[in-house]
């Protein structure tokens, strides 16, 4: 090995001993079980429903219930027992509130959920466990951990801690240490497969979660980009952002979480459409939402205001890259004013709303003075907003187009494919690439809008390439993170022909269902088609309709369930997760989630398993992982440096 590295290692292990230590405790952890990798797809916004699945693992907790207790314990205790467990706070208010004296009852649950962290900290080393104990009751609960009640000295000396933390007065804050250090152990590794943005109100919780979350990764969803581009300042994506947001009544997200001003927006609706009912672009079911009712009106006029000038940005993009083969979505120039109509692929359509003040015939493209000023001030909104910021950093650090990772392949949406199942070569950025190349160039565009944008071979017009293609990759045909013909927005708002609102997928959604396809492309990546996985989300599985989420033979799964309640009645589930872990690979399909407050009160833990792969013949161990490869490698590698300190290549400090 290179002497140099191996000096550089020696500072960190100077002697002989040291070395051999680190060996001897890689090795240690090479034996231990895999750990916990929880995958979860297209959370739009339902921040409740999302952290209910994170509180108890996709029901990983209650199997630990069960397999402690199996009959011992009835199903209302278990029940209590696992609310307890995923809502320490609010259970435990609950506890006082239905007994006077919850004394005892607050004892037996300290007990319980000690024996549940003892089942999910096996797993771990010591080390990696006493690093995760709260610095307040560290000693305290090692000494738990770790007790042999079987033992009878030991087990009264295990009773007589519980009893005197329970006369400290500190057994309820003890209890919510224990419990919150169980959700930490039970998954190692969280993976959102795309689309924390849109539909629902929580995206911003979500993510405040996220950041300080202990290990996760996110593969981004073209909402998610969608609002990656709008934070760094492209203003069609800013105005994609509203419009959405406005549909949906989830104006909070921008306005509460952050601090997002639309007041200049509702000023110039209501300017520009003052007499307009703009019946059109009335919220989506906002006769059930009252809070939206009360300014059903005037949202009305805001929607359709952002959706005019979304339109014009998106003309403008297209006429700055005629690489996006983009040039059928140039609609505003088919209009006929005079006749309210438009005329696409050769046929004239009535337009169903004809008043368009904002439009210049001879030029419909080009903003408005007032447009101009308006979209400017809600760029710097944007981008001077801390919290979103913060989120924009967090999407950067710990996110990326596609993840290879244990024997599975994670993208959002798709590979774009042409009809013959060869991978569709796309213009990235004045570069032709296809399938990997293509996904690597497209991951390192999304890098580039943020840090740089070092493509001089594509004329800025002003505005940087790299931030003009995340727009390209939340709507563009050959986008991976969309991947259909065209986003017929404006046909649904203005043509009444629902014809024209039909949206064809690309090649892959169709051909990713064989296995020869699904195997193309796990070899495209690297992955041996023989034991790897495809995982990715972005269309809804209809159950209802009598779709399934395992396709080509169970090579691929598409784990988008309907997180968000919009998609509900469509899906008929809840979203679905993986779970994948030393000992099996399963999928979990969930029901819809009541509400925090009925989860607290009735430990609501309702899940369809389904069993993948079962590894019950011989269970995963870290060294069986993509980690465990990297361990194998440090181990090799101490092992020279070991080599050299025997034969006095280097000598010990």
């Amino acid at each position: 090995m290179n002497e140099k590295y191996l000096k550089l290692l020696s500072e960190k292990f100077p002697s002989v001993t040291s070395a051999a230590t680190e060996i001897v405790n890689l090795e240690a952890i090479l034996s231990l079980p895999k750990g916990t990798e929880h995958f979860v797809s297209d959370l739009h916004g339902a921040d409740e429903a999302f952290l209910h699945v994170l509180k108890n693992a996709s029901g990983v907790i209650r199997r630990k219930v069960d397999d402690i207790w199996q009959d011992s314990m009835c199903e209302e205790e278990k029940r209590a027992l696992c609310a307890m467990i995923y809502y320490p706070e609010e259970r435990l208010d609950y506890c006082h509130a239905q007994h006077a004296d919850s004394t005892a009852i607050i004892k037996r649950r300290l007990m319980q959920v000690t024996e549940v962290a003892k089942a999910v900290t096996v797993k771990y080393s010591r080390s990696k466990v006493r690093k995760l104990l709260p610095k307040d009751f560290a000693y305290i609960i090692e000494e738990l951990l770790h007790e042999a009640k079987a033992e009878p000295d030991r087990w009264t000396y295990y009773n007589a801690i519980i009893d005197a933390i329970i006369e400290t007065g500190k057994a309820e804050d003890l209890l919510k240490a224990i419990c919150h250090l169980i959700h930490h152990l039970v998954i190692d590794t969280l993976h959102i497969v795309g689309d924390i943005y849109d539909r629902g109100p929580g995206a911003a919780r979500i993510l405040d979660h996220l950041c300080s979350y202990h290990d996760f990764d996110i593969q981004w969803g073209n909402h998610d980009i969608e609002w990656i581009g709008a934070a760094l300042g492209n203003w069609a994506l800013i105005a994609t952002v509203l419009r959405v947001s406005i549909r949906y009544a989830n104006v909070e997200t921008l306005e509460e979480d952050y601090s997002i001003n639309l007041l200049p927006l509702a000023t110039f609706a209501i300017d520009t459409y003052a007499d307009d009912p703009c019946l059109q672009f009335l919220t989506k079911d906002f006769e059930n939402n009252e809070r939206i009712q009360r300014s059903a009106a005037l949202m009305a006029k805001m929607h359709k205001a952002i959706s005019i000038i979304q339109f014009k940005l998106e003309g403008q993009t297209i006429l700055r890259h005629p690489e996006y083969e983009m040039q059928d979505r140039l609609l505003l120039n088919n209009i006929n004013f005079a006749n309210g109509t438009i005329t696409l692929n050769g046929i004239t359509y009535p337009l169903t709303d004809t008043n368009l003040p904002t439009i210049d015939p001879a030029d419909p493209y080009r903003l408005t003075i007032e447009e101009e000023q308006l979209m400017s001030g809600l760029a710097h909104s944007f981008k001077q907003s801390e919290r979103l910021q913060k989120h924009l950093r967090c999407f950067y650090k710990h996110g990326s187009l596609f993840l290879v990772r244990n024997n599975c392949l994670l993208f959002h949406a798709a590979i774009p494919l042409n009809a013959d199942g060869s991978f569709t070569e796309v213009d990235v950025c004045g570069k032709k690439v296809k399938g990997r190349e293509l996904m690597e160039r497209i991951d390192n565009v999304v890098r580039q809008a943020y840090y740089d944008d070092p493509y001089p071979e594509i004329p800025k017009h002003n505005i940087p390439p790299a931030l003009d293609y995340l727009w390209y990759l939340w709507c563009g045909p050959h986008s991976p993170l969309y991947n259909k013909d065209k986003m017929t927005t404006f046909e649904r708002y203005f043509i009444s022909d629902e014809s024209t609102w039909k949206e064809t997928k690309g090649a892959f959604y169709i051909l990713a269902n064989e296995r020869d396809t699904c195997e193309r492309i796990l070899s495209e990546f690297g992955l041996d088609p023989k034991v790897s996985k495809i995982i990715n989300g972005h269309i809804p599985v209809h159950t209802l309709q009598g779709e399934s989420p395992l396709r080509a033979e169970g090579m691929r799964l598409v784990i988008d369930g309907g997180f968000s309640k919009p998609y509900q009645s469509k899906t008929g589930i809840a979203g679905y997760t993986l779970i994948y872990n030393s000992h099996r690979m399963e999928l979990v399909e969930h029901s819809p989630f009541p509400g925090r407050e009925e989860a607290t009160r009735t430990g609501i833990d309702i899940q369809k398993k389904v069993v993948l792969l079962d590894f019950s013949g011989k269970r995963l161990l870290i060294r069986d992982t993509d980690r465990g490869k990297e361990l194998l490698g440090q181990v090799a590698d101490l092992k020279d440096l070991l080599h050299a300190y025997t034969h006095g290549i280097i000598v010990e400090k």
